[in-house]
């Protein structure tokens, strides 16, 4: 992940809010290179919603995300949802 990407967090979230935040984008961004296992993605974007709960908030931080990254955090998303146990996912 380039180091000139602003990851879209709250200043109200803790320190833990915050890594577990970046650990589901570091996911996201393993999705668009050599592939991130589908589990541990749902599992981090799970801690990710218990962070932003809101549906609207979330589409926010992802159009940030993608705004900065050139990566849709929406798309990998699904694409795990829609894969099986055990799948690899990498975005092409």
């Amino acid at each position: 992940m380039s180091s000139e990407i602003n990851m879209p967090i709250s200043m109200d979230w803790s320190k833990d809010e915050v890594v577990q935040a970046v650990n589901f984008y570091e996911a996201i961004d393993q999705a668009y290179g050599k592939g991130v296992e589908r589990e541990r993605l749902l599992s981090l974007y799970n801690q990710f919603k218990q962070i932003v709960p809101s549906k609207s908030e979330e589409k926010q931080h992802f159009k940030d995300y993608e705004k900065q990254s050139g990566q849709s955090a929406y798309h990998v998303v699904k694409k795990a949802k829609d894969y099986e146990s055990g799948d690899i996912i990498v975005m092409k």
